[in-house]
This record gives C-alpha cells, structure tokens and sequence, in this order.
C-alpha cells in the first residue's frame, strides 16, 4: 500500500480521536478504541 494511505488513515483517526473527544468528552472512546482495532486486524487480515 502507498505511503500516501497511511498518512491518510492516521490522520483520520486522529480527527475521530478529538471529535470524539469534544462531542462525547471521551466517554465512549473505549468503543472507538475497539473498532480501531478491529479495522487495524481487518486491514492487516486483507494487506
């Protein structure tokens, strides 16, 4: 996968992170955290 992707994707997820964090200060971040994961295995299942 290009560089360029990743770059993306963490970005993203830094985005989600603070949103999350503003709108919901932080309390469903546990769940957030979780399908992290689950997209991190998917994407590793797929690589």
């Amino acid at each position: 996968m290009p560089h360029r992707f990743w770059a993306i994707l963490f970005a993203l997820i830094i985005a989600v992170m603070i949103l999350d964090f503003v709108v919901f200060e932080g309390k469903d971040i546990v769940f957030v955290l979780r399908k992290m994961n689950d997209l991190v295995e998917w994407l590793a299942f797929w690589r």
